[in-house]
């Protein structure tokens, strides 16, 4: 089934975000040397939440809400956040980089297709998809050391 409304779309977000929160903070139990960058990862997650949803609030009109601001297909971005026993880090960190870039292409897709009739929502979307972006780049770079 599509996501076509602004709220589909945020709800969406906001189970992206919630099962990576959880992610993240598996991953800290099983490497506690890493656990302070995946719980902060974690904590970004669920503030990505709260700021989408208050800026949706802040903005939305029921006039606008019936209008269709997305053409998405939930498929399309499945994450797998299943960490086997025994996953060695440098797994989990591939893991993390496919959730990662599945994650920042929903936010850039969903920005990109409702840019034409919001402006707010769209924005923090980018945001979010740019954060996770440089994100990213930190996962990378632990997987290197």
């Amino acid at each position: 089934m599509a996501l076509n409304t602004c709220s589909e779309g945020i709800s969406f977000g906001r189970e992206l975000e919630e099962a990576s929160a959880a992610f993240y903070e598996e991953l800290a139990k099983l490497f506690p040397d890493h656990a302070e960058t995946f719980l902060g990862y974690a904590a970004v997650n669920k503030k990505n939440v709260s700021n989408v949803q208050r800026t949706y609030f802040g903005v939305i009109t029921d006039g606008l809400e019936g209008c269709y601001a997305f053409n998405l297909e939930p498929g399309d971005y499945v994450i797998d956040v299943a960490l086997p026993a025994g996953i060695s880090l440098a797994d989990a960190l591939a893991k993390a980089l496919a959730l990662e870039e599945t994650i920042v292409r929903f936010y850039n897709d969903a920005a990109e297709q409702g840019k034409g009739l919001m402006a707010d929502v769209p924005r923090a979307f980018s945001l979010i998809a740019r954060k996770r972006g440089e994100r990213i780049d930190e996962l990378k770079a632990l997987g290197a050391r």
